[in-house]
């Protein structure tokens, strides 16, 4: 039975000071991944708050029209991008996995609806044990979110924590921290749609993996137009949930 924990965010100063004690002491390595789709108006709000201690930032761009691949380097002279072969954010984070060089991983959204200065609050956990934390948009609470965010998540959450026995305030964050091991061990992006983020739970539930929920800071979109699903999508989520219980438990 997996263990489920939760994190609340404390001061950044303390995080960093623990995640920077723990990188020098084991010789750790932090890969920053965005995965993008035209967002060159979210980015100058994204990239330069990326803490400078993330040893790599790495930019998968799903065929962009606008000017992203341009801005990004012009914001980020470091920054690795790599074009992702097939389409579907499921499909750039495999990709960006595969690529990526750092020990952990940290998913951001490059929208701007993640805030890249909690880094440090996702990785701790792992320093502490835990094999992979999950941003909660929910956690602190249900006051100043939108009402169909409010209603779709609680549907989803709900039908997985009866499902699965957990409790779960939220399945469809962005944000995320794990250990690359971790992806060796369990298929997390099989699916290239926006079912990825529930499935990737129900497998990391059902592998027994140590996942805790990382209370996160809920930004609005900054920019350009939302690709967040519809209702259609969202019951195809419930019923990749529901699939996804009953499917024989597969490794890597």
């Amino acid at each position: 039975m997996q263990r489920q924990g939760y994190e609340w965010a404390e001061p950044e100063e303390q995080a960093e000071a623990t995640v920077l004690r723990a990188k020098t002491e084991r010789g750790l390595s932090t890969t920053a991944l965005i995965c993008t789709l035209n967002e060159e108006e979210s980015l100058p709000h994204v990239l330069p708050r990326i803490p400078p201690w993330v040893d790599e930032v790495l930019l998968v761009d799903g065929h962009s029209t606008d000017r992203t691949v341009e801005i990004a380097r012009q914001l980020r002279p470091d920054i690795r991008i790599v074009c992702q072969p097939g389409r579907g954010k499921g499909d750039a984070l495999r990709h960006g996995v595969e690529e990526a060089n750092g020990d952990i991983i940290v998913t951001l959204d490059a929208d701007g609806e993640t805030d890249p200065e909690e880094v440090a609050n996702f990785i701790r956990p792992l320093l502490q044990g835990r094999d992979f934390a999950k941003g909660s948009r929910f956690a602190s609470g249900w006051r100043h979110k939108p009402l169909h965010r409010i209603f779709g998540n609680w549907l989803i959450v709900t039908v997985f924590n009866v499902l699965y026995g957990a409790k779960y305030t939220d399945l469809c964050s962005g944000y995320n921290a794990f250990w690359k091991s971790v992806t060796q061990r369990v298929d997390l992006w099989s699916e290239d749609g926006w079912n990825y983020e529930p499935l990737l739970i129900c497998r990391l539930h059902k592998a027994g993996l140590k996942v805790t929920e990382v209370s996160q800071n809920m930004r609005g979109r900054l920019s350009g137009r939302s690709r967040l699903p519809n209702w259609e999508q969202g019951f195809t989520a419930i019923k990749t949930v529901v699939r996804e219980r009953f499917r024989r438990s597969e490794g890597r």
